[in-house]
Parts: C-alpha cells; sequence; structure tokens
C-alpha cells in the first residue's frame, strides 16, 4: 500500500498514452471530404509557388476532380514517403503525387485510371562532359528514394558500372549533381525539365527510357466510394479539354522555353538573404511554431513519463525495477525515426485505426525522449547518498514519504541540467519528425529551398533560427541551475 500512489500514477500514465493512440479517429470521408497525401518538392506537379501556396499539375486536377464529382478534398504536403506508406496504412484517403502506376504499388493499394504519361531520363551538371549511360562506369548516380526513376537506374547499374546514392526530395538529389558529389540523377522527364526551366544548372542528356503512366493510389478502405468517382473526374476533365488546360499551365508546349514563361510567377524575384528573410518570414515562422509546439508538449509527456518510469527503477520492488530497465532499454535503443515510423504507419496497419501525425510526433517524443529522462532521474535519486533513505525511515517515515521529502529536493539538484539538455536535445530531434509529414522547421526548409533553389542562404536561415533558441534555452538553464543551488 505504501507504493499505491507511484504505481496508479504510472498506471493512469499508460491508460493516457494509449487512449491517444488507440482510439478511432473519425473518418472525414463519411462527410464527403477526403485526406489526399502528395509530395512536397516535385515540381511542376506539386510544389508551393511564391506565395507559399500549393500548386501544380496535380494539385489543380485532384480539385478540379472534386469539384465536378461532388466531393472535398484535404490535401497535405507530406512528403512522397510519407504520403504513400499513409495510404498503405489507411491513415490517408488516396495519394496524388507524379507517382508511377506499378504492379507492387496495386498489390499495397488501389490505383486509378492513368492520367499522365512519362518517361526517365538523365541529367547531369551543365558543364559535365558526360554524354550518356555509358560514361557512367566507376561514378555515382542521385536518386530519390521510392520513385520509378530509382527503380530504372538500380536495374541498369551493374550493367554501366555505376552506384547509387539515395535521397529523400528532389532538391538534394539536383544539389548532390550541381555540387559535383554524384555524377548525375535520374528523374522523370517533365519535372527534369522543369527543374532546369526554373534555373537548376543540369542537362538532360538521354531521351526518356522506362516510358510509364502516372495514376491517383488510393487506400483499400476508400476504394470503394472514392475509386470510381476519381476514374470519372478523370475521363470527364480529359474529354472537356480542362485537363490538357491544366498541364499546359505548367508545361506550355513541353519545351523548356514555354515552361520559362509560363511559370515566372512561381520565381522569388529577390535572391539576396535579407529579400529571402522577408519573402518567407511567415512560412518559416510557421515551421518555427510546429517546432516549438512539438517540443514543449512532447518534453512535458517526456517528462512525466521519465519521471514515473525513473522512479520505478529505484523502487525495492524487483518487478517494478525490471518494467523500468526494460523500457529504458527499448526506447533508449530504438533510432528515433524507426520509432516515428512504426507508431504512425505501423500501428494503424495493426489496428485499422488512424493516428493524426501531430499525435504520432508526441508519442515518439514522449516514449523517445521519456526513456532518457527516466535514465537520468534514476541516476539522479541513486547518486543521492544511500544513507539519506536509511536515516528516513529510520525516523519512521515510510518510503514514499521517504522519496519525496528527502531524497527527491536532493536529486532534483543533480537532474536540473540533465533536464534543460533533454529539452535542447528534444528540440533538434523535432527535424527528424518530417519524415512523417509533418511541417516543422526543416520540412519548411525543404519546401522553400524546392521553389527557389537557394539552399545555402535557407539552410542558414534555419540554422540560425535553432542557434538562437537553443542559446536562449541555455541561458534559461544556467540562471535555472544557478537558483536551484543557490
Amino acid at each position: 500500500m505504501k507504493h499505491k500512489w507511484l504505481w496508479s500514477a504510472f498506471v493512469a500514465s499508460i491508460i493516457a498514452i494509449l487512449t491517444a493512440v488507440a482510439a478511432p479517429q473519425h473518418v472525414q470521408a463519411a462527410e464527403k471530404t477526403y485526406t489526399v497525401g502528395t509530395d512536397v518538392t516535385f515540381a511542376p506537379f506539386e510544389f508551393a509557388n511564391k506565395n507559399n501556396k500549393y500548386v501544380g499539375i496535380d494539385i489543380d486536377l485532384m480539385n478540379a476532380i472534386a469539384k465536378r464529382e461532388g466531393f472535398k478534398v484535404n490535401i497535405k504536403p507530406v512528403g512522397f514517403n510519407a504520403a504513400v506508406q499513409a495510404v498503405e496504412a489507411n491513415q490517408m484517403d488516396a495519394v496524388i503525387a507524379g507517382m508511377s502506376i506499378t504492379p507492387e504499388r496495386k498489390q499495397k493499394m488501389a490505383m486509378s485510371d492513368p492520367y499522365y504519361k512519362s518517361g526517365v531520363v538523365m541529367a547531369v551538371a551543365k558543364n559535365s562532359k558526360i554524354k550518356g549511360l555509358s560514361g557512367l562506369r566507376g561514378k555515382r548516380v542521385a536518386v530519390k528514394t521510392g520513385t520509378s526513376s530509382a527503380m530504372y537506374a538500380n536495374s541498369i547499374k551493374k550493367k554501366y558500372g555505376f552506384r547509387t546514392v539515395t535521397f529523400d526530395d528532389s532538391n538534394n538529389v539536383y544539389q548532390d549533381v550541381t555540387t559535383g558529389n554524384s555524377a548525375a540523377c535520374f528523374e522523370d522527364q517533365p519535372v527534369m525539365q522543369y527543374s532546369i526551366a526554373t534555373g537548376m544548372k543540369l542537362k538532360i542528356v538521354t531521351k526518356p527510357a522506362l516510358s510509364g503512366y502516372y495514376g491517383i493510389g488510393v487506400a483499400n478502405k476508400s476504394k470503394a466510394a472514392l475509386m470510381p468517382k476519381i476514374n470519372a473526374g478523370i475521363k470527364a476533365l480529359k474529354k472537356d479539354g480542362t485537363y490538357n488546360k491544366i498541364v499546359a499551365k505548367y508545361l506550355g508546349n513541353g519545351s523548356i522555353k514555354s515552361q520559362k514563361e509560363k511559370n515566372k510567377q512561381t520565381q522569388e524575384t529577390a535572391h539576396t538573404f535579407i529579400g529571402l528573410l522577408k519573402a518567407n518570414w511567415g512560412t518559416l515562422m510557421g515551421g518555427l511554431g510546429e517546432t516549438l509546439e512539438l517540443t514543449v508538449v512532447g518534453i512535458v509527456c517526456a517528462t512525466i513519463l521519465g519521471v514515473l518510469i525513473g522512479l520505478l527503477g529505484v523502487m525495492p520492488n524487483k518487478f517494478a525495477q525490471g518494467v523500468a530497465t526494460t523500457f529504458i532499454y527499448i526506447f533508449r535503443g530504438l533510432p528515433l525515426m524507426v520509432l516515428a515510423l512504426f507508431i504512425y504507419t505501423g500501428l494503424p496497419s495493426l489496428t485499422g485505426s488512424k493516428i493524426p501525425a501531430f499525435i504520432a510526433g508526441i508519442v515518439t517524443l514522449t516514449l523517445n525522449e521519456g526513456a532518457y529522462t527516466a535514465a537520468f532521474v534514476k541516476g539522479g535519486i541513486n547518486a543521492v547518498d544511500g544513507g539519506q533513505m536509511e536515516a528516513a525511515r529510520s525516523l519512521g517515515l515510510p518510503w514514499g514519504k521517504s522519496m519525496r521529502r528527502v531524497i527527491l529536493p536532493q536529486g532534483i539538484k543533480i537532474m536540473v541540467p540533465s533536464f534543460i539538455n533533454q529539452f535542447i536535445i528534444t528540440l533538434k530531434d523535432t527535424s527528424i519528425l518530417s519524415v512523417i509529414g509533418l511541417l516543422e522547421l526543416t520540412q519548411t526548409g525543404k519546401i522553400i529551398i524546392a521553389r527557389n533553389m537557394e539552399g545555402f542562404r535557407i539552410w542558414s536561415m534555419v540554422a540560425l533560427m535553432y542557434l538562437i533558441i537553443i542559446t536562449l534555452l541555455t541561458w534559461l538553464s544556467n540562471w535555472f541551475q544557478k537558483k536551484v543551488n543557490a
């Protein structure tokens, strides 16, 4: 009975976390509103314009289909991998992201009728002497993960003697070539042409290969209601000419020259550091706000859970100590990215219940950071002289009161630097959560760079914002530590 308060608090916390994860979400499809995932950097099919509004062939097409067929769409730019995995796990209703129709994808989700024909091309730096595939022997080639262009490159790399390196977004693929780290890259023809037309210093040196069609992927749970509408919409838009107008809006007549003329409005005119900062201030602040929200909520939950687990680890009970040790071992040993993907896409596949990306992110941070917090809470308590507990117990104080009145006040002074340090680590760890589609500060930087190709300046801004916040937290840590030890 003397440990009842601790066990009650621990059980209540675990139930709260499990309830947040397992609680079934209301499916918007019942209200004829469908959640559609898309990429964040795949111009001209989906990208943010100079006003940071998402536009592109896929965005316009999906909105036109919804309007034609009488339903609403909530388009979420979460990134290609996150969108595909969310649809496979029934977290979203559909994905439209310049996605080629393949037998492998048909096994995981329903695929719509084709709406665009494309092919894979190879591009090299503008000043490169490579003229074709034969010039790649012994060199490195950049590709984007999960794409048809990556599959094509990997299928021919033994024949032509090159090796591949994989990136999560198109801009990093292109930058790896322009900086000289890779000799070439493979990409879908319209996407590569558009990138060159908007300033990327590359050139196409091969004819299109592996011609295929793009389709809209629909989650298995939504295909009965949504797929007929999508196919009917595609057919109607092609028949009345709307589809051709959408494509021409971004691709002109198909040439790089016409694309330069068609898409001048997507380019920022100010490319100085201050000009870029002013133009993208609102977007950067939005990403920073998401980062801080994830950090604050995550650290609060992680602290509560970590303290409870840490206290379990010092209880005079073998089972409680075993639970604490196991928790710390598992969640401190799992990479944060793996844990995030498991919670966001793995658990829904198993339970059939949706987990919003923000909730998945918070649970990920709570478990991972909570394990580290539990470790230093346990260590801080154990660092207090064992004679303190013996003295308190000899005076007739029960274990719980001895812990609260005698041990914890001394242990907290030891733990304070670790708590602040964990806050800083949590802030930096939020950048990893972009893998599940959260638009935090790092992901926001990627989106901006995909439009203006100003990688150095934009990453300098992002780094400076992180540095300012971490500096303020460090000052707070030093001030608070002096107050506690005064």
